[in-house]
Protein backbone atom coordinates (compact mmCIF):
# COMPACT_ATOMS: atom_id res chain seq x y z
CA UNK A 1 0.00 0.00 0.00
CA UNK A 2 1.28 3.44 -0.73
CA UNK A 3 1.76 5.50 2.28
CA UNK A 4 0.29 8.76 1.35
CA UNK A 5 2.71 10.43 3.66
CA UNK A 6 6.39 9.71 3.45
CA UNK A 7 8.95 10.32 6.21
CA UNK A 8 12.41 10.67 5.42
CA UNK A 9 15.54 11.65 7.85
CA UNK A 10 18.82 13.29 6.29
CA UNK A 11 20.97 13.86 9.24
CA UNK A 12 19.42 16.14 11.47
CA UNK A 13 16.66 17.19 8.75
CA UNK A 14 13.12 15.37 8.41
CA UNK A 15 11.15 15.79 5.11
CA UNK A 16 7.77 15.07 5.08
CA UNK A 17 6.61 14.61 1.77
CA UNK A 18 2.63 14.40 0.59
CA UNK A 19 2.57 11.21 -1.67
CA UNK A 20 -1.10 11.55 -2.94
CA UNK A 21 -0.11 12.19 -6.98
CA UNK A 22 -3.16 10.49 -8.23
CA UNK A 23 -5.37 13.06 -6.40
CA UNK A 24 -3.05 16.04 -6.80
CA UNK A 25 -2.24 15.43 -2.89
CA UNK A 26 -5.55 16.03 -1.56
CA UNK A 27 -5.69 15.57 1.92
CA UNK A 28 -7.79 13.03 3.91
CA UNK A 29 -8.39 12.33 7.42
CA UNK A 30 -5.73 9.96 8.23
CA UNK A 31 -3.36 11.92 6.21
CA UNK A 32 -3.83 14.62 8.87
CA UNK A 33 -3.31 12.36 11.45
CA UNK A 34 0.06 10.89 10.22
CA UNK A 35 0.87 14.39 10.07
CA UNK A 36 0.27 15.45 13.11
CA UNK A 37 1.60 12.62 14.56
CA UNK A 38 4.73 13.11 12.80
CA UNK A 39 4.98 16.58 13.70
CA UNK A 40 4.73 16.04 17.54
CA UNK A 41 7.09 13.34 17.45
CA UNK A 42 9.45 15.35 15.32
CA UNK A 43 9.25 18.20 17.61
CA UNK A 44 10.20 15.81 21.33
CA UNK A 45 13.17 14.35 19.47
CA UNK A 46 16.26 16.25 19.83
CA UNK A 47 17.73 14.50 17.38
CA UNK A 48 15.38 16.63 14.79
CA UNK A 49 16.77 20.11 14.14
CA UNK A 50 14.29 21.38 10.85
CA UNK A 51 11.48 20.02 8.92
CA UNK A 52 10.78 20.23 5.16
CA UNK A 53 7.32 19.87 4.25
CA UNK A 54 6.82 19.77 0.94
CA UNK A 55 4.84 17.83 -2.01
CA UNK A 56 6.22 16.65 -5.34
CA UNK A 57 8.27 19.00 -8.03
CA UNK A 58 5.06 19.64 -9.69
CA UNK A 59 2.02 19.59 -6.71
CA UNK A 60 2.16 20.21 -3.47
CA UNK A 61 -1.79 20.00 -2.51
CA UNK A 62 -5.32 20.12 -4.11
CA UNK A 63 -6.65 20.97 -0.49
CA UNK A 64 -9.22 18.95 1.55
CA UNK A 65 -10.13 15.35 0.00
CA UNK A 66 -13.79 16.77 -0.36
CA UNK A 67 -15.07 13.45 -0.28
CA UNK A 68 -13.19 12.28 2.40
CA UNK A 69 -14.24 15.58 3.76
CA UNK A 70 -17.83 14.81 3.72
CA UNK A 71 -18.09 11.04 4.81
CA UNK A 72 -16.71 12.22 8.48
CA UNK A 73 -16.47 15.78 8.61
CA UNK A 74 -15.19 17.56 11.13
CA UNK A 75 -17.35 17.67 14.72
CA UNK A 76 -14.81 18.73 17.64
CA UNK A 77 -11.19 20.63 18.04
CA UNK A 78 -10.08 16.40 18.06
CA UNK A 79 -11.11 16.21 14.55
CA UNK A 80 -7.71 15.14 12.25
CA UNK A 81 -7.45 18.80 10.69
CA UNK A 82 -7.41 20.56 13.48
CA UNK A 83 -4.90 18.27 15.38
CA UNK A 84 -2.85 18.94 12.74
CA UNK A 85 -3.18 23.03 12.88
CA UNK A 86 -2.40 22.55 16.43
CA UNK A 87 0.63 20.12 16.09
CA UNK A 88 2.06 22.49 13.30
CA UNK A 89 1.26 25.34 15.14
CA UNK A 90 2.77 23.97 18.43
CA UNK A 91 5.92 23.02 16.49
CA UNK A 92 9.15 24.21 18.45
CA UNK A 93 11.83 23.32 15.43
CA UNK A 94 11.94 25.34 12.33
CA UNK A 95 9.48 24.42 9.61
CA UNK A 96 10.71 24.93 5.86
CA UNK A 97 7.96 24.78 3.01
CA UNK A 98 8.49 23.74 -0.41
CA UNK A 99 5.57 25.06 -3.06
CA UNK A 100 5.11 23.64 -6.13
CA UNK A 101 2.50 23.45 -9.06
CA UNK A 102 -1.27 23.61 -6.60
CA UNK A 103 -1.55 24.71 -3.00
CA UNK A 104 -5.12 25.23 -2.40
CA UNK A 105 -7.18 26.36 1.08
CA UNK A 106 -5.32 24.38 3.38
CA UNK A 107 -2.11 24.20 1.11
CA UNK A 108 -2.12 27.76 1.09
CA UNK A 109 -2.89 28.72 4.76
CA UNK A 110 -0.43 26.02 6.26
CA UNK A 111 2.25 28.51 4.67
CA UNK A 112 1.26 31.15 7.46
CA UNK A 113 2.58 28.84 9.81
CA UNK A 114 5.86 27.94 8.61
CA UNK A 115 8.91 29.48 9.25
CA UNK A 116 10.64 30.10 5.63
CA UNK A 117 8.46 29.34 2.45
CA UNK A 118 10.00 28.95 -1.16
CA UNK A 119 7.77 28.27 -4.11
CA UNK A 120 8.13 27.90 -7.67
CA UNK A 121 7.26 31.32 -9.65
CA UNK A 122 4.65 29.28 -11.96
CA UNK A 123 3.25 27.67 -8.31
CA UNK A 124 -0.51 28.46 -8.10
CA UNK A 125 -2.30 29.55 -4.40
CA UNK A 126 -5.69 29.89 -3.68
CA UNK A 127 -8.09 30.26 -0.89
CA UNK A 128 -11.50 28.79 -2.45
CA UNK A 129 -13.27 28.85 0.83
CA UNK A 130 -16.14 31.37 0.42
CA UNK A 131 -16.59 29.98 -3.18
CA UNK A 132 -17.26 27.07 -1.25
CA UNK A 133 -19.88 27.72 0.93
CA UNK A 134 -17.12 27.68 4.09
CA UNK A 135 -15.31 30.35 5.75
CA UNK A 136 -11.76 30.94 6.62
CA UNK A 137 -9.49 29.03 8.21
CA UNK A 138 -6.07 28.43 10.39
CA UNK A 139 -5.71 31.82 11.33
CA UNK A 140 -5.91 33.19 7.76
CA UNK A 141 -8.78 36.22 8.36
CA UNK A 142 -6.43 37.64 10.60
CA UNK A 143 -2.99 36.91 9.20
CA UNK A 144 -3.64 37.71 5.90
CA UNK A 145 -5.26 41.11 6.75
CA UNK A 146 -2.05 41.90 9.39
CA UNK A 147 0.53 40.83 6.48
CA UNK A 148 -1.43 41.96 3.23
CA UNK A 149 -3.54 45.29 4.28
CA UNK A 150 -7.45 44.87 4.49
CA UNK A 151 -8.00 44.94 0.75
CA UNK A 152 -5.52 42.79 -0.96
CA UNK A 153 -6.76 39.72 2.07
CA UNK A 154 -10.43 40.45 1.18
CA UNK A 155 -9.41 39.49 -2.72
CA UNK A 156 -8.14 36.54 -1.88
CA UNK A 157 -10.65 35.48 1.04
CA UNK A 158 -14.03 36.79 0.21
CA UNK A 159 -13.79 36.74 -3.61
CA UNK A 160 -11.03 33.38 -3.33
CA UNK A 161 -9.01 35.27 -6.09
CA UNK A 162 -5.77 32.62 -6.88
CA UNK A 163 -2.11 33.84 -7.07
CA UNK A 164 1.05 33.47 -8.63
CA UNK A 165 4.20 32.00 -6.68
CA UNK A 166 6.09 35.31 -7.39
CA UNK A 167 3.66 37.25 -6.19
CA UNK A 168 3.51 35.40 -2.83
CA UNK A 169 7.47 36.25 -2.94
CA UNK A 170 6.51 39.53 -3.41
CA UNK A 171 3.99 40.39 -0.66
CA UNK A 172 5.92 38.77 1.89
CA UNK A 173 4.21 35.47 2.13
CA UNK A 174 7.66 33.16 1.05
CA UNK A 175 11.15 33.98 0.67
CA UNK A 176 11.67 33.41 -2.56
CA UNK A 177 9.80 32.40 -6.01
CA UNK A 178 12.52 29.88 -7.72
CA UNK A 179 12.27 28.52 -11.64
CA UNK A 180 10.66 25.43 -10.96
CA UNK A 181 9.66 22.86 -8.23
CA UNK A 182 12.93 21.00 -8.24
CA UNK A 183 14.51 23.98 -7.52
CA UNK A 184 12.43 24.82 -5.05
CA UNK A 185 13.30 21.37 -3.64
CA UNK A 186 16.62 21.55 -3.14
CA UNK A 187 16.29 25.55 -1.84
CA UNK A 188 14.03 24.24 0.73
CA UNK A 189 16.71 21.20 1.71
CA UNK A 190 19.24 23.41 1.40
CA UNK A 191 17.42 25.76 4.39
CA UNK A 192 16.66 23.10 6.47
CA UNK A 193 20.22 21.79 6.81
CA UNK A 194 21.45 25.40 7.30
CA UNK A 195 19.00 25.83 10.33
CA UNK A 196 20.32 22.22 11.39
CA UNK A 197 23.58 23.18 11.67
CA UNK A 198 22.60 25.69 13.80
CA UNK A 199 22.90 25.73 17.62
CA UNK A 200 19.34 24.29 18.37
CA UNK A 201 18.43 25.21 21.60
CA UNK A 202 18.87 28.94 20.07
CA UNK A 203 17.22 28.19 17.18
CA UNK A 204 14.00 27.38 18.85
CA UNK A 205 14.12 30.70 20.92
CA UNK A 206 14.55 32.82 18.14
CA UNK A 207 11.65 31.15 16.64
CA UNK A 208 9.94 31.16 20.14
CA UNK A 209 10.56 35.15 20.69
CA UNK A 210 9.34 35.87 17.09
CA UNK A 211 5.87 34.15 17.16
CA UNK A 212 5.19 35.24 20.86
CA UNK A 213 3.85 38.84 20.00
CA UNK A 214 -0.18 37.79 18.90
CA UNK A 215 -0.11 34.23 19.72
CA UNK A 216 -2.92 33.96 22.47
CA UNK A 217 -5.12 36.18 20.25
CA UNK A 218 -4.14 33.57 16.99
CA UNK A 219 -5.18 30.69 18.76
CA UNK A 220 -8.13 32.34 19.88
CA UNK A 221 -9.35 32.78 16.36
CA UNK A 222 -8.30 29.66 15.29
CA UNK A 223 -10.32 28.13 17.50
CA UNK A 224 -13.39 30.45 16.31
CA UNK A 225 -12.83 30.06 12.54
CA UNK A 226 -12.72 26.00 13.50
CA UNK A 227 -15.90 26.11 15.32
CA UNK A 228 -18.03 28.60 12.10
CA UNK A 229 -15.87 26.10 9.78
CA UNK A 230 -17.78 22.89 11.26
CA UNK A 231 -21.16 25.01 11.30
CA UNK A 232 -20.72 25.99 7.54
CA UNK A 233 -20.04 22.50 6.39
CA UNK A 234 -24.11 21.82 7.30
CA UNK A 235 -24.83 24.36 5.91
CA UNK A 236 -27.26 24.11 2.63
CA UNK A 237 -24.46 27.07 0.66
CA UNK A 238 -21.70 24.39 1.74
CA UNK A 239 -23.61 20.97 1.00
CA UNK A 240 -25.19 22.33 -2.53
CA UNK A 241 -21.18 24.15 -3.72
CA UNK A 242 -19.48 21.00 -2.23
CA UNK A 243 -21.58 19.04 -4.03
CA UNK A 244 -21.20 20.38 -7.05
CA UNK A 245 -17.73 20.10 -7.08
CA UNK A 246 -17.95 16.72 -6.45
CA UNK A 247 -20.40 16.12 -9.26
CA UNK A 248 -18.04 18.37 -11.25
CA UNK A 249 -14.42 16.49 -10.59
CA UNK A 250 -16.49 13.09 -11.40
CA UNK A 251 -14.61 11.53 -14.46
Amino acid sequence: MTQTIVSERDGAVLTLRLNRPEKKNALTRDMYSRLATALQQADADASVHAIVLCGSAHCFTSGNDIVDFLEVPPTDMDSPVFCFMRSLLACRKPVVAAVAGAAVGIGTTLLLHCDLVYVAGDARLRMPFVNLGLSPEFGSSLLLPQRLGQARAAGLLLLGEGFSGEQAANWGLANAALEDGEAVLRQAHAAAHRLAALAPAAVQDSKRLMRAPGREQLQRVIEEESWLFIQRLKSPEAVAALSGFIHKAAP
